[in-house]
């Protein structure tokens, strides 16, 4: 017994250590409370506090004295009276006499909004049945398989009649099957952690390892993400380690004094956001986010994160208002560079499958790739520039889009210099900036019309893909966080086709190598015209490791159909028409495809082959090899 007692004392002293040298990342084994004997042990980490005590419900919300290892700031007591269950603060007085309560940083479980104590919460043991996803995981290489995402806000998908959001037990009978049915690989959730303000849509966080409560519980969220992957969908989370939420009893000056955030005042504000700023260069703080990503890959077999507002962590002048150089002059702020190359380093020794993705807008610093190379170490970054670009060219009136055709083909000319992910995202569809379909120029069907040749762009154009719930079926109004989607447009004739478009075109992306077997190289497109701006028609190809695996794709970026079009060709041959956004099942007129052609032995552009066939009017048409000759080209 003596011996185990010994062994357990070092282990925590070890373990202590590794805390304070930035090193510790599984910090909530050693933090927090934990089940020991017959009772609960507590620690907290708050170095320049003058006293700490535990309160709850098992002593009334009185004070019980915590005791202070000096030599690592953590504060810990040992109590019985502590039951599962209990709710917990620690109240901390701090540096200048000032008393208040103060989450715990570690807890894993909170009381449901409004309250913010702490919940005493054991997990279920869980015997895990997604072996086989997890191994075939290990087997990929993602950068050559199809990534389609459908992103969300938990709360908000569908509400019940009496406003309150689905559970994620709820969520796993309703939303897995539907994922399926609309044929993504993957669903993206903003930030799934602990925040008092639904407003924030969860990017003000005070609990980095513990789910909402507003969402269920964490066994919940267990099995949802297990039924996901036994219905091969992946599951990703956001995550923000950059800044986090400005109240006063939650991780801001913890013990009175900067602990969590930068000494700096004006690097601790933020002042975009009205939020707190880490201090990432502090190797106690380096420890805690670490082990907060850890613990959510591990916990929930997570296959990948998204880092939200890389921007701000990575340059000082990012934020409004002012700011200093860092030592060598510039604006690059070196802690959160080499964070964010240290999170990626432990990620990837330990979960060389889960992916690392980046919001990040700027072009300055290399995001993706290998560190050695000077890079951050995501797998993906989001491509905010072709979305801004895209958007942009969608909602402008078609006779001005032949003087801007550059909007839709600059991001050519850089599209190989990150692993992008494209994002249609929830921030475009707030804040007064219109949902995708109310972007769209002209009448209802020409909305429909258009969403339809943007969402087929967006498909056939490299990078990954992420689309915002809602979406998917042309929702109109604005995607509003504290309601539920607009379901009952799907009462609406145009909007079921437009829904039943998505899944078709997700499942065509799914089913054609060529979209994305070579996505990682300019072998994966040839530009057949993207200089006829005068007729604004975009012709480019994608194309397959094989040499007869290819697709044409053809967009009209105008509300007249072109007639007897010329497209040129690689090979002499028959080509068809696979994918035609105007076919009536998809809201179009269409009732059936253009034939199938002979390819003419006439020069166009750079190809000895053209053929000739109709494109329609706001349409988008993608035709395949049927039988050609790749001997003569």
């Amino acid at each position: 017994m003596k011996n185990n007692m010994q062994d357990g004392v070092q282990q925590v002293g070890e373990a202590k250590q590794a805390f304070l040298s930035g090193e510790n990342f599984y910090a909530q084994h050693l933090l927090g409370a934990h089940k020991e004997q017959e009772g609960y042990v507590f620690r907290v980490w708050a170095p320049n506090a003058r006293a700490v005590f535990l309160v709850g419900d098992f002593n009334d919300w009185q004070d019980l004295p915590m005791e202070k290892d000096e030599a690592s700031g953590i504060w810990q007591v040992y109590t019985e009276i502590a039951s599962e269950g209990d709710l917990y603060k620690f109240k901390v007085r701090q540096a200048d006499g000032r008393e208040i309560l103060k989450i715990d940083p570690f807890a894993v479980r909170f009381e449901k909004r409004p309250g913010d104590a702490a919940e005493l919460y054991s997990f279920p043991e869980k015997k895990w049945k997604d072996g086989l996803w997890r191994g075939r995981n290990k087997r990929i290489n993602h950068f050559k398989r199809p990534l389609n995402i459908y992103e969300m806000h938990a709360s908000s998908w569908k509400h019940h009649a009496d406003g309150t959001p689905y559970s994620f037990a709820e969520l796993k009978t309703e939303l897995v099957p539907y994922l399926v049915e609309m044929n993504y690989t993957h669903v993206e959730f903003m930030p799934l952690m602990e925040h008092p303000l639904g407003r924030s849509w969860g990017y003000q966080l005070v609990g980095y390892f513990a789910m909402s409560s507003y969402y269920g519980t964490p066994a919940e969220f267990q099995d949802f993400v297990e039924a996901c992957h036994l219905n091969n969908i992946g599951v990703f989370v956001d995550w923000v380690p950059g800044h986090f939420c400005i109240n006063d009893d939650t991780l801001p000056y913890y013990d009175g004094t900067p602990q969590f955030e930068y000494t700096d005042p004006d690097r601790a504000k933020n002042n975009r956001w009205g939020s707190i700023n880490f201090d990432l260069g502090k190797p106690q703080v380096q420890s805690f986010l670490i082990s907060s990503a850890m613990y959510w890959i591990e916990m929930f077999h997570i296959d990948g994160i998204r880092v939200d507002a890389v921007s701000n962590m990575i340059y000082r002048d990012y934020d409004e208002g002012p700011w200093t150089p860092n030592h060598e002059g510039g604006n690059r702020n070196l802690e959160g560079y080499y964070f964010l190359q240290k999170l990626n380093a432990v990620i990837k020794l330990a979960h060389p499958n889960v992916l690392m993705i980046a919001e990040e807008s700027s072009s300055e610093t290399p995001v993706t790739g290998m560190i050695e190379s000077g890079s951050l170490g995501f797998d993906y970054k989001w491509n905010m520039g072709w979305m801004n670009d895209v958007l942009r060219f969608y909602e402008m009136d078609p006779i001005y889009r032949k003087d801007n055709f550059n909007l839709i083909t600059f991001s050519f000319m850089y599209m190989m210099q990150e692993n992008f992910i494209l994002p249609l995202s929830h921030d475009e569809v707030v804040h007064g900036k219109k949902s995708l379909m109310h972007k769209m120029w002209g009448d209802r069907y020409k909305q429909f019309a258009q969403l339809r040749n943007l969402y087929t762009y967006f498909m056939a154009h490299p990078g990954k893909k992420l689309l915002f719930m809602g979406s998917e079926w042309g929702q109109f109004l604005e995607w509003k966080f504290d309601e539920g989607l607009e379901w009952a447009d799907l009462n609406d004739p145009l909007n079921l086709s437009m829904q039943h478009f998505t899944a078709e075109l997700n499942k065509f992306y799914k089913e054609q190598t060529a979209l994305w077997e070579l996505e990682d190289s300019y072998d994966t497109i040839e530009i057949i015209d993207a200089d006829n701006t005068t007729e604004s028609v975009l012709t480019f190809m994608r194309k397959g490791k094989r040499k007869k695996d290819f697709l044409i794709v053809v967009l009209n970026m105008t509300p007249v159909e072109r007639q007897d079009f010329h497209v040129g060709v690689p090979y002499p041959g028959t080509y068809e028409e696979i994918w035609n956004t105007e076919m009536q099942e998809f809201g179009g007129t269409w009732t059936k495809h253009n034939e199938t052609r002979q390819s003419e032995s006439i020069e166009f552009k750079e190809y000895g082959q053209l053929i000739k066939t109709t494109v329609p009017a706001l349409g988008a048409i993608i035709l395949k090899p049927e039988s050609i000759n790749t001997r003569k080209k």
